[in-house]
């Protein structure tokens, strides 16, 4: 039996929305203040879309940028696979409506929704498909516009989100060809999800409940107890499958939820604060999005080089959660 490829990141690239939303400006909305929003989530400032800008149009100019960064034009990509739980439309997917903005008329384009933990489905989703059904390079997107299904009037979540899109390009490998002194491409993943938590972190609108769009809660300290252990354990999981041990790993890129929960699994896994990525600080908690956001910043700013282990993880509305092992 021919051995399957692997799928290896040659391309970043994000987009944020020019308007920038800071805890002051968030004071001045709800009883709030710089230093109350920083100790509880370690935000300053988020990104918001303005009026008609939508999550096709972020998810469509990060992946402008991921395309240029791998040297690639739109023509080169079959696959789409774009992480969301703020599309443009019920339907069609966003990645229709994307793909069609960067002028591809062929390949297959699909949305993924596992809200918070989108970005990690999106790429074991891509790797399974570009393994097996033979798709040469894909765009795996992460895109939202959060600041269209906040409830302003709630300080506890109104503070937390911000909107924006980051995109990495995958290319299949053929097994045998690469010739580094260790494997590139996706190593591992591991995906879970436990329904009975839905009502911690949900939106109250849907087609099929109430015909709106509905707004987002969130029981933000339940959220918190079970993202530190969750997050932590499939960390671990995905590191054993790849065969690779913590202190292996070059970087750590967390979804971009609260600093709070960044450090509680620093502490759960013993990892030293500088090998993760951390820029909820400005952009918020960006849902799908923040994992390629920071892994750009990463990337683009000379710490994550080519050769770098790198662990990605999020948890998000569900419960989702998950985790993925790649070197660059």
């Amino acid at each position: 039996m021919r051995p399957l490829p692997t799928t290896r990141v040659v391309g970043v690239g994000s987009f944020l929305p020019k308007q920038v939303l800071t805890n002051a400006d968030m004071a001045k909305m709800v009883n709030t203040s710089h230093d109350w929003i920083v100790e509880r989530t370690g935000i300053h400032r988020r990104h918001i879309a303005a009026e008609g800008e939508t999550t096709s149009d972020l998810a469509a100019k990060a992946s402008i940028a991921a395309l240029a960064h791998a040297g690639l034009s739109s023509a080169d990509i079959d696959l789409i696979v774009l992480a969301t739980a703020t599309p443009d439309r019920t339907f069609p997917a966003t990645a229709a409506i994307t793909q069609h903005k960067l002028g591809i008329t062929s390949g297959a384009a699909f949305d993924v929704h596992a809200v918070c933990a989108g970005f990690v489905y999106a790429i074991a989703t891509a790797d399974g498909l570009m393994s097996k059904g033979g798709h040469k390079r894909a765009l795996v997107v992460g895109a939202e516009t959060f600041s269209r299904i906040v409830d302003w009037s709630d300080r506890g979540t109104c503070v937390l989100f911000g909107d924006g899109a980051g995109a990495i390009v995958l290319e299949a490998v053929e097994a045998g060809s690469d010739t580094k002194a260790k494997p590139s491409g996706i190593l591992a993943t591991a995906l879970h999800t436990d329904g009975r938590y839905t009502d911690l972190l949900y939106v109250d609108g849907g087609p099929s409940t109430t015909g709106t769009i509905g707004r987002l809660r969130m029981t933000g300290n339940l959220v918190f107890k079970h993202a530190v252990t969750k997050i932590s354990d499939s960390i671990l999981q995905a590191c054993a499958r790849a065969g690779v041990a913590l202190d292996e790993v070059d970087w750590f890129v967390p979804h971009q939820a609260n600093q709070r929960i960044l450090e509680g699994v620093a502490r759960r896994l013993n990892l030293a604060p500088e090998r993760i990525v951390s820029t909820v600080a400005e952009h918020g908690n960006t849902s799908a999005a923040s994992i390629p956001l920071a892994l750009d910043c990463a990337i683009k700013d000379g710490r994550a080089k080519p050769g770098d282990l790198v662990v990605i993880e999020a948890i998000g509305g569900g419960l989702s959660w998950g985790a993925a092992v790649f070197r660059l």
